[in-house]
């Protein structure tokens, strides 16, 4: 048995798009190509497409992964290796969640002593935290993934630090301002996803719908969302009306 490309678009939660550059950069070919020039996948290619986006929620790039799945000889003892990948992903989102935690205790107890917060070891915020997360939202955006992929390329391990940093900030701003009741359209909102919105150009131009294609990432892919809900319960799906709201009001589409 076979599945058209649409078919399987719908069980994997992967874009047609995404499916057609995996099968032109040689990572998934379909099984046939019909008469009527549509791909088809058999069983076989959905289990390499649930090894693909196990792999990419892991943070590796699609160089990485082709490398992995040509290198792999027992389907089963690849599947129990990525399990236990996601067993340590599982351990790194639970520290992550108790960072965050943290977090917030200090900054309201800083709040109601009216004094500047102050951590015994600047470091923790850190924990759990890594940038590959943060560019897994992009997995179903090809061009604008290589585009990331350039710029880290370029940056000194420093650099990239400084912008993981930032990102976790903006995230817990953005968690503060939903908590405050800020609704997504709200100004203070709109401003932190315009300067997300000017980062996000500064790499590549993004069409308005790629923008919002992006925005319904942040809870329509697991890794992504997961991210978010450590940091705060429903802030990816704020995330996602806040760049909605972007969109429909500052890019005029």
């Amino acid at each position: 048995m076979d599945w058209p490309i649409a078919e399987v678009a719908r069980m994997s939660g992967v874009t047609a798009r995404t499916l057609r550059h995996y099968d032109e950069i040689g990572l998934l070919p379909p099984a046939r190509i019909g008469s009527n020039g549509h791909r088809y996948y058999g069983e076989r290619q959905l289990l390499l497409l649930q090894q693909i986006l196990v792999l990419r929620g892991l943070g590796l790039g699609l160089d990485d992964i082709g490398r992995v799945l040509a290198e792999q000889v027992d389907e089963v003892a690849a599947l129990r290796g990525h399990h236990r990948r996601l067993l340590a992903e599982r351990d790194r989102l639970d520290t992550l969640a108790a960072t965050v935690s943290c977090t917030i205790a200090e900054l309201e107890q800083s709040r109601k002593d009216d004094a500047p917060m102050t951590v015994n070891r600047p470091e923790n915020l850190f924990d759990g935290v890594r940038p590959a997360q943060y560019e897994e939202s992009l997995r179903d955006f090809p061009e604008h993934a290589e585009a990331v992929a350039r710029r880290v390329a370029a940056m000194t391990p420093e650099d990239i630090e400084a912008g993981q940093r930032e990102r976790t900030a903006q995230m817990i701003r953005l968690a503060e301002l939903m908590a405050a009741g800020h609704p997504a359209d709200a100004e203070p909102v709109r401003a932190e996803i315009d300067a997300q919105y000017r980062a996000l150009i500064a790499l590549r131009p993004v069409t308005a719908e790629e923008y919002r294609a992006i925005g319904r990432s942040c809870v329509d892919n697991p890794a992504w969302r997961a991210a978010y809900e450590a940091v705060a319960p429903g802030l990816a799906a704020y995330q996602r009306d806040a760049i909605e709201a972007h969109a429909a009001s500052r890019l005029g589409d």
